[in-house]
Parts: C-alpha cells; structure tokens; sequence
C-alpha cells in the first residue's frame, strides 16, 4: 500500500478515563490513510474498543480531537461521521428477515423506501446472500448473520468501516472464509476499515499497518513486514512475534505429522 495517500483521519491526543481504570487511553495520536486496512491488536483491556466507540461517536473521549477529511468531528453525532460499525455480536432483529435488516438502517437517512429495497438487494447480493433475503436472522449460520452484518453497514456508504472483533464468534473455517470476503469486499467498493482483534494471525492476514496496543499505549504502528523485522519493544517481541512464531510451530508439527 502506497502510505503517500491522503489522510482520512488525524487523531490527536485521545484519552479516556474511568473511575475504576484511570488510563484506558493515555494520548493516542495516529493517523487513518484513505482507502487503508487498518487493525488495531492487543489482548482485552487494552483500550482498542473503547478507541473504537470514540471514533465513531458512540463514546466521548476526555480530551483530544478527530479530524476526518480534514474536518473536526471530536463532537459530531455519530450519524454525521459517514462511518459505519459492525459489532462482534451483529445485532440483527430477530423479527426481519435479511432484507428487512438491511433496509432498516437505511429508513433513519432520509432513504426512500424504493430506494433502500434497491439497496438492500444490492448489499445482500455482493456480501454472496442473495438467495436469502428472505430468511429470518434464526435460520442463518452465524457466518451468514456477520454477512448480514457487514451488508447492513454497507447499505449506508459510509466511507470508514469500523470493525469490533467480528470474527471471533465464528468457527475456524468460516474465519478464514470471511477474512478473504472482507478484503474483496473493501477492494470492491474502496472503503477505509478499521479492524479491531486480539489475534496477531488476523491482523496480519488482512492488514496495510497494525497498531499495537498496551494499556492504552500505542507500542507500534507500523506495515506487518517492519513489525516482524522491527519490533519496537519486548512487548511487541512477545505479544505479537512470539505468539505468531508458536502458531507456525504447532501449524508446522500438525502438518509435518499428515504429510508423513
């Protein structure tokens, strides 16, 4: 990924406190690059959701600013971010069925109901649902409720896309499905994304950059090529090199053992 591209975000100094954890963010400062796979990893308590629900506005941070295109939106409505958020448990309304989620989201942005139907088709189409827009969110795997997820969020053309551990309720197969999905998904309509997860072969497998989290610190922000070659401190040599190293072990062991 060329990294000369223009800035989508500018976040400067964010910090977020809670009486029972007085640093969750301690002065993060980073930037987004328009069209970029952007994952945030660290292990839970780290703060990358609660840096998430602030980007979005669905949280306020203590200080700091967002700058997205070049304009302050620290204090803007969620709705006016042009961001959209896909959750790890994909709140979908069990009395809609596909369609109906889909167009749903659509119906609080002055959609017409034509219009959102056309929509919700087209997303349900391109995240490989089409023949189930009738179905209720009950008859769906959970592989094709995250679809239904993702579709919805699409629906509203936002041009970010945040991501809150959506895989990790899902089956190692469908993971590794839905990873390909995502990335095809983000190359089709060239939508900025930002990926929370706690696991290094995630964040690896889909990212341009990787921001490395710990305790409300950012430990690196780098491409996953400089990461491996570049730690920049033991906790990235142990959170991220050392757990990725003792999966390509045991994947190296499993399959040395069926190849013989």
């Amino acid at each position: 990924m060329d990294l000369q591209l223009k800035k989508k975000l500018e976040i400067s100094n964010i910090s977020k406190a809670y009486e029972d954890n007085p640093r969750v963010l301690k002065s993060i400062s980073f930037d987004v690059y328009d069209g970029e796979f952007l994952s945030l990893l660290g292990p839970s308590g780290c703060g990358k959701s609660t840096l998430l629900r602030i980007l979005i506005g669905l949280l306020e941070s203590d200080q700091g600013t967002i700058l997205k295109d070049g304009k302050d939106i620290t204090k803007a409505h969620p709705s006016a971010r042009g961001m959209g958020i896909v959750f790890q448990n994909y709140a979908l309304f069990e009395n809609m069925t596909v369609l109906q989620n889909v167009e749903y989201a659509q119906k609080f942005h002055g959609v017409s109901k034509k219009d959102a139907r056309e929509k919700a088709a087209e997303m349900i189409s391109a995240v490989g649902l089409r023949e189930h827009g009738d179905k209720y969110p009950r008859s769906l795997s959970g592989g094709q409720q995250q679809r239904v997820a993702i579709a919805r969020t699409l629906a509203l053309n936002p041009d970010i896309v945040l991501l809150d551990e959506p895989m990790s309720a899902l089956d190692v197969s469908t993971r590794l499905t839905m990873r390909d999905e995502l990335k095809n998904l983000q190359d089709r309509f060239g939508t900025t994304m930002i990926y929370v997860t706690h696991d290094q072969e995630e964040a690896f497998s889909m990212s341009d950059r990787i921001m490395v989290l710990d305790s409300g610190n950012i430990s690196q922000l780098d491409t996953p090529e400089n990461l491996v070659m570049h730690p920049a401190n033991e906790y990235v040599e142990s959170f991220v090199l050392e757990n990725l190293r003792k999966k390509a072990a045991s994947l190296a062991r499993f399959t040395g053992v069926c190849g013989k």
